[in-house]
């Protein structure tokens, strides 16, 4: 039976998603199992039986690996492929985040999403309709049903967010940010509540929104930049949640 990425047409010309397959469960097997840098995970011989697969897709999924900087694979009798760093983990506020198969600094992918929606509330506390007004309140009303779901509560705040993109009506940027929104659902693979008291900074992170929704409705512009103040929070990229984090930016 033809094993996958064989050196042949069909087969070389699946080879890179065949890889991308390979890449992303080893990628997932490192966070579910959160090893963290120096872990072994293998022999390379062993993973290429465990796929099933020929040394050319293997070579290209560690390469691919390698590049994101997730593994390293060492020559030698002690050798194999080991872990070169936890796939990127960012904390959030109070929400711990994992990506897999990120290709931009997270970190700079969410200051890219802030300054975006910085940006449209001012315009949004100009141009919302009621109907823009009435979606706001449903989605600070689904950011309390998600109060316990750090999955559920992303997603909400995506949703807030993007209701205010909408009413801002600057459909380039609009653009901009819906595709900013697309690769971090795509990438993003965990979500935790961290610390003991998420609950209470969670309540009033909702607060804040809230707040953000009703100066938007009354085009309170000083009301609203006081709200976007208070939704600032740190940014930290953790590549290893056991040691110190990694930088910090202010961030909403």
């Amino acid at each position: 039976m033809p094993r996958y990425g064989d050196a042949v047409d069909p087969q070389a010309a699946l080879m890179p998603s065949v890889a991308e397959r390979i890449a992303a469960e080893l990628e997932e097997e490192i966070l579910e199992q959160r090893l963290g840098a120096g872990a072994r995970l293998a022999l390379r011989t062993e993973l290429i039986d465990r796929f099933g697969v020929s040394a050319n897709a293997m070579n290209e999924a560690l390469r691919i690996l390698r590049e994101r900087s997730i593994i390293e694979v060492k020559p030698g009798v002690q050798g194999g492929v080991f872990v070169a760093q936890p796939p990127p983990q960012l904390r959030l506020g109070i929400i711990d985040v994992w990506f897999r198969g990120l290709l931009v600094d997270a970190v700079d992918l969410f200051e890219a999403r802030t300054m975006l929606e910085d940006s449209f509330a001012a315009v949004a506390a100009e141009r919302a309709t009621p109907e823009d007004c009435r979606d706001l309140d449903w989605a600070v009303e689904s950011l309390r049903d998600s109060r316990a779901d750090p999955r559920g509560y992303l997603e909400a705040n995506i949703r807030f967010h993007r209701t205010i993109a909408r009413a801002a009506r600057v459909p380039v940027l609009a653009g901009m940010y819906e595709s900013l929104v697309t690769l971090i659902r795509a990438t993003l693979v965990r979500a935790e509540f961290a610390g003991p008291d998420a609950a209470k900074v969670i309540d009033e992170n909702i607060t804040v929104h809230a707040r953000i929704a009703t100066a938007i409705r009354h085009r309170d512009h000083e009301a609203l930049s006081a709200a976007i103040l208070a939704h600032r929070t740190d940014l930290v990229r953790l590549t290893d949640p056991s040691r110190s984090p990694g930088r910090t930016r202010p961030t909403p």
